[in-house]
C-alpha cells in the first residue's frame, strides 16, 4: 500500500512538474514575443518619430517659403496696384485735358466764326456806307475801314458854318443818307465825336474848343435821333476838342482837316466778349 502511495505521489509530482514547465515555456514563449512586438513597435515608432521630424521641418519650410511667397505676391500686388492707380490717374487727366482741349477747340471755332462774321458785317457796312454817300466830295468827307470800325470824318464845310453848331442843308443831306444806312443796322454801336483845331475860341455860346466839340457831336445826334429816327439806344456823343488831330495844325490845310465831326460805326461785341468770359 506504501508503494502504492509513494507511486501516486511520484505520479502526481512528476505530473505537476510537467505541467509547471509546460505553463512556463508557454509564458517564456509569450514574454520572448512581447518584447519582440514591444522591440518592432519600438523601432515603428522611432521610424514614425524620425518621419514626423521630416515631415515638421519640411512643413516649416513649406511654412517659410509659402510666407516668403505671400509677401513677394502682396509686393507685387501692391505695385500693381500702385500702377493701375497711376494708370487711371493718368487716364483721368488725360480725359480731363482732352475734353478741355475739346472746349478750347469749340470756343477757338466759335470766337474764330464770330469774328469772321464780323468783319464781314464791318465790310458790309463799309460798302454801303460808301455807296449811300458817293455824291460827297474827298474835302466834305472820308470813309474808312480801321480796327475792325467803319470811320466817317465829316469836315465842319460840309457840317458846320465856321464857329457854328448849327447843321446846314448841306450837313443834314449827308446825314439823311448816313442815317438810311443806320437804321438798317440795329447790332452796331455809333459814336459821334466832335474835334477842333488848335485856335482858341471864347464866344457867348462856347466858353472854349471843348464846348464847341461837344454841342456840334450833340447836333449831329439830335438830327440822326429827332429828324432821321436813329435809335437813341445805338448813339453816343462825346467832344475831344483839340486832342486828337489828324493832321498839322501849323498849316490852314491841317487845320481844316482837323475840325471834323467823326461818325464811328462798330459791331456790338457783347457775344464775342460772353463767349471770352465763359
Amino acid at each position: 500500500m506504501k508503494k502504492i502511495v509513494c507511486a501516486a505521489a511520484c505520479l502526481l509530482l512528476a505530473f505537476s512538474s510537467c505541467v509547471t514547465k509546460k505553463k512556463y515555456l508557454l509564458a517564456e514563449t509569450g514574454r520572448l514575443e512581447a518584447l519582440e512586438r514591444e522591440r518592432i513597435l519600438k523601432d515603428e515608432l522611432n521610424t514614425g518619430n524620425t518621419t514626423i521630424a521630416r515631415l515638421t521641418e519640411r512643413l516649416n519650410k513649406l511654412l517659410r517659403d509659402t510666407a516668403q511667397l505671400g509677401g513677394e505676391i502682396r509686393n507685387y500686388r501692391t505695385l500693381l496696384d500702385s500702377n493701375l492707380s497711376e494708370n487711371e490717374k493718368l487716364n483721368a487727366i488725360l480725359r480731363e485735358k482732352t475734353a478741355e482741349l475739346d472746349e478750347r477747340e469749340k470756343t477757338i471755332t466759335g470766337l474764330q466764326e464770330m469774328i469772321n462774321a464780323q468783319n464781314a458785317q464791318v465790310q458790309s457796312l463799309l460798302t454801303s456806307v460808301q455807296d449811300a454817300l458817293l455824291g460827297f466830295g474827298s474835302d466834305e468827307l472820308s470813309v474808312q475801314m480801321k480796327d475792325g470800325k467803319v470811320y466817317v470824318a465829316m469836315s465842319d464845310k460840309l457840317l458846320f458854318e465856321s464857329g457854328s453848331a448849327r447843321v446846314d442843308k448841306r450837313g443834314k443831306e449827308a446825314l439823311a443818307k448816313l442815317a438810311g444806312v443806320l437804321n438798317k443796322q440795329n447790332d452796331i454801336d455809333v459814336y459821334i465825336e466832335g474835334h477842333t483845331d488848335t485856335k482858341p475860341i471864347h464866344t457867348a455860346q462856347f466858353k472854349d474848343n471843348w464846348d464847341l466839340s461837344v454841342i456840334r457831336a450833340t447836333s449831329v445826334v439830335r438830327i440822326l435821333t429827332k429828324e432821321y429816327g436813329v435809335s437813341p439806344l445805338q448813339i453816343q456823343p462825346a467832344g475831344r476838342g483839340e486832342y486828337k488831330p489828324v493832321a498839322d495844325n501849323e498849316t490852314a490845310e491841317g487845320r481844316a482837316r482837323n475840325r471834323r465831326t467823326e461818325i464811328i460805326m462798330a459791331p456790338r461785341l457783347d457775344k464775342l466778349f460772353r463767349l471770352l468770359q465763359n
